[in-house]
């Protein structure tokens, strides 16, 4: 009798690490980074209809990349477990952080005890009222979170996104100037030609009534970017 193949748990644990890099990596690229009125998304993606960026919440919004069947699974439940939170107790009692901390929870338990890892990086951003900071949470493959401050880039080109962001950030900018820096950045990294039409944009706005957040047109675009040249 053959003995059964032995994979060290170190081994087993490192190869669905690679597994879900490498789908992830795959992906389209989304950055998320403040302005002066809240924080906004910019995303390639030629679909009119699936969408990366959606609202989640009063001020809240979550992003993802990766596999788009597995992070829009997640995007229902963070909705489900918000509307229900914020009908059993109040709309103030649904932040952010929790709704983070409940999909570390749910893509730890899933990287632990499934063969297959979730293919998927998730954003969930809240725009701070007046005087308080944004918040900006990065869950990652395996659970693990991160608080990011200023910005956050996901997907295929987050290490040139970063890169590009560090070095070109500007706090409090005025959006049509956000907007410009967040499409030359993806353009610079992905350094091809990216049609208006195959971005998606999206704010979350401070100065809007109750639900803050709101999706940018491709016209809407195309005249804040008019003329934009790359830094």
């Amino acid at each position: 009798m053959s003995l059964p193949f032995y994979v060290s748990p170190e081994q087993f644990m490192k190869d669905k690490s690679d597994y879900a890099r490498k789908g992830i990596k795959r992906g389209k690229s989304v950055m998320a980074m403040d302005y002066a009125d809240g924080v906004l998304f910019v995303a390639e993606n030629p679909s009119s209809t699936l969408h990366k960026i959606s609202e989640i919440y009063d001020r809240m919004a979550f992003a993802g990349v990766g596999k788009f069947n597995e992070f829009e699974s997640l995007r229902m439940h963070g909705i489900r477990q918000a509307d229900v939170r914020g009908y059993s107790y109040s709309r103030d009692d649904v932040s952010a952080r929790g709704l983070a901390n409940s999909y570390s929870q749910i893509l730890g338990q899933i990287f632990t005890e499934a063969m297959k890892p979730f293919e998927v990086e998730i954003l969930v951003a809240a725009v701070g009222e007046e005087g308080q900071p944004n918040e900006l949470y990065h869950i990652l493959y395996d659970g693990s979170v991160a608080d990011e401050t200023n910005y956050v880039a996901m997907g295929g080109q987050s290490e040139d996104l970063s890169a590009y962001l560090e070095k070109n950030f500007r706090p409090a900018q005025p959006l049509n100037e956000a907007v410009k820096q967040g499409v030359a950045a993806l353009k610079e990294v992905e350094n091809r030609s990216l049609p208006n039409g195959n971005l998606e944009v999206a704010v979350l706005d401070r100065t809007r009534e109750r639900r803050k957040f709101a999706r940018l047109t491709a016209s809407e675009v195309e005249a804040m970017t008019a003329g934009a040249e790359t830094p």
